[in-house]
């Protein structure tokens, strides 16, 4: 991806202030996983463009349009720090894609260095958000801190913000089960397996998405179709295991909002995550095992949505040991997948 800006799907993704789109309203923060309470902090500037949109026409007014814009930092803190690449719950595109279901044109990845955490509370206000970013609103969650030694303060963003008369929206944590809903909250769900509880914290399915590629070939010496996903280097991965899935082939081609024109079912599966599965030492892969599917995979994109966990990882000591295995995994994925579609139609 160019550096400076470009286009991913109908949002603006760019590395350099100088080069969005502007006046804005910005949500501020790190936003990995887009979770509920991430959710939360970006509605508020989606509710003030509608009141805008809404005042324009009922005064038939001509204003300069104003940008939803969330403004986060590339690469992630923690990696910054620590000097170890960080896992991700959501990669660059994968994030793209939520913001855009949201209703967000604008995403600003803040290169996070030396120069910028040298940055004072008081000019990264000014230099970033006012000058640069000619924000017109900001949101943040309560436990937001920004600025050299992560000195500024919730209160202190909105203290600085009211010398150029921008308000600033604070959005207060949110909880579920008295746990607070966070990133590092999800990761410990994912790391245990724990898929429903990842699902109510994110308010989505935790997904793996990514393009099908040859590997190992082992269904010609099991007798399963097998497609090896081939994932991104920083996505996060859950608990290593067998997972009931639903699978679904990305449309590249609709440029539409929709999640559901973009993602098109295509069925049910078993997915295994597992530790002996690299390519290139760079990239991680999964086999997914697609039930009652017959149609060419390689080099389509899917997205496999984590459903259930059903066992951990385990070795097998001959190949029909491993088949046997494999054929109890589909039919348990079957009958809980589909069990669950029909509660849910039920309760529709």
């Amino acid at each position: 991806m160019n550096k400076t800006a470009s286009f991913t799907n109908n949002v603006r993704v760019t590395y350099s202030t100088s080069a969005a789109f502007t006046p804005t309203v910005v949500a501020l923060g790190k936003f990995d996983g887009l979770h509920y309470g991430h959710q939360q902090v970006i509605q508020p500037i989606l509710n003030h463009i509608k009141m805008q949109e809404s005042a324009k026409k009922k005064r038939s007014l001509t204003k300069e349009h104003i940008y939803p814009t969330v403004v986060t930092f590339n690469p992630h803190p923690q990696e910054f720090f620590t000097g170890k690449p960080w896992p991700l719950l959501t990669p660059l595109q994968e994030k793209v894609q939520q913001l855009q279901n949201c209703g967000i044109e604008q995403l600003v990845l803040l290169p996070f260095d030396k120069e910028l955490t040298a940055l004072s509370p008081q000019d990264f206000v000014e230099k970033i958000l006012v000058q640069q970013l000619k924000a017109q609103m900001i949101t943040v969650g309560e436990d937001f801190r920004f600025g050299k030694h992560r000195s500024g303060t919730t209160s202190d963003l909105q203290d600085i913000a009211a010398k150029f008369n921008i308000p600033v929206v604070i959005v207060p944590n949110y909880s579920f089960q008295d746990e607070r809903i966070s990133s590092s909250s999800i990761r410990q769900a994912l790391a245990k397996g724990d898929i429903h509880r990842a699902k109510v914290l994110l308010n989505y399915p935790y997904n793996l998405t990514g393009k099908v590629i040859k590997a190992q070939q082992l269904d010609r010496t099991i007798g399963f179709s097998l497609a090896n996903i081939q994932l991104t280097a920083n996505k996060l991965l859950p608990r290593h295991g067998v997972y009931a899935v639903r699978v679904f082939i990305v449309n590249e081609t609709i440029d539409d909002s929709s999640l559901s024109n973009h993602l098109l079912p295509i069925g049910i599966g078993v997915i295994n995550v597992a530790h002996h599965l690299i390519v290139n030492d760079t990239y991680p892969s999964v086999e997914v095992h697609l039930l009652d599917w017959l149609g060419y995979l390689y080099d389509k994109t899917l997205t496999v949505q984590l459903e259930e966990f059903l066992r951990p990882e385990q070795k097998f000591s001959s190949s029909e040991t491993l088949k046997a295995q494999i054929t109890a995994d589909c039919a348990k994925a079957r009958y809980l997948l589909l069990r669950s579609t029909n509660l849910d139609k039920f309760a529709g």
